[in-house]
């Protein structure tokens, strides 16, 4: 099970193929740019500062639709993960990235360990990142903070529902991908009450402890963390926990 936003299921789908696994879609987000007058100004200053950091690859890509993306020459260009750090390269630039894909592992990089006195342009969406800027804040550094787009809620087809509750029924083994705290739970609200139940029951492989947590919390029993955030990773992940 699949809670990716609307449209961006291709990478955990073809994972899931090499798997010998099924992927069902059930993205309870949509992903929207944020264009305005006031977006593009604070843009074009968060792209002007010491250090530029974007959160994820769709900051990215909002980001480039907004504004020509060029790195200068004494900047440095940040990436949460290895995804974002991909969708910079297709764009030309050479972005660094943590082993550690979440906001500690931005953290622990050289260029935010001292940033006092250095501005970061903060490329993202509204919520979300709560760690990231009030620590860089507290480090010293001047944070320009730039939502080029925004996650809304997606209805999710009543076809999906029957799909998944058949799933349940003939006692598959069923696992949800989490990689977004915000998107489990647009999408447990969602979730029609008689099939709470197989669904608390299906196991749980997260991207990052932070999300593990997240899981147990609503309610799930079974839950792994994986390597990353990587498909790859995530199926890996499931391999073990189904054996």
């Amino acid at each position: 099970m699949s809670l990716r936003p609307r449209g961006q299921h291709a990478g955990l789908r073809a994972a899931c193929r090499r798997h010998g696994a099924r992927l069902l879609a059930l993205s309870p987000i949509v992903i929207a740019t944020l264009d305005s007058p006031p977006v593009r100004k604070q843009l074009a200053t968060a792209l002007a500062a010491d250090i530029v950091l974007f959160t994820s690859p769709n900051a990215v890509r909002a980001a480039a639709a907004l504004a020509p993306l060029r790195a200068g020459r004494d900047q440095h260009w940040l990436a949460v993960g290895a995804g974002t750090q991909r969708a910079l390269q297709r764009l030309g630039i050479a972005a660094i990235a943590p082993m550690r894909m979440d906001s500690e592992g931005l953290l622990a990089l050289p260029p935010l360990a001292q940033p006092q006195g250095k501005s970061i342009g903060l490329i993202t969406a509204p919520g979300g990142r709560g760690v990231l800027l009030p620590a860089l804040t507290a480090r010293g550094a001047q944070v320009v903070r730039a939502d080029v787009y925004a996650r809304l809620p997606a209805g999710i087809p009543a076809r999906r529902w029957l799909q998944l509750a058949a799933l349940l029924q003939a006692h598959h083994p069923t696992v949800l991908a989490l990689s977004s705290g915000e998107a489990l739970q647009a999408w447990l609200a969602q979730v029609p009450a008689t099939l709470l139940p197989g669904v608390f029951d299906s196991a749980v492989v997260a991207a990052s402890e932070r999300l593990a947590q997240a899981a147990r919390s609503a309610g799930f029993q079974r839950v792994a963390t994986a390597a990353s955030a990587r498909p790859a990773a995530l199926l890996q992940a499931a391999t073990t926990m189904c054996g």
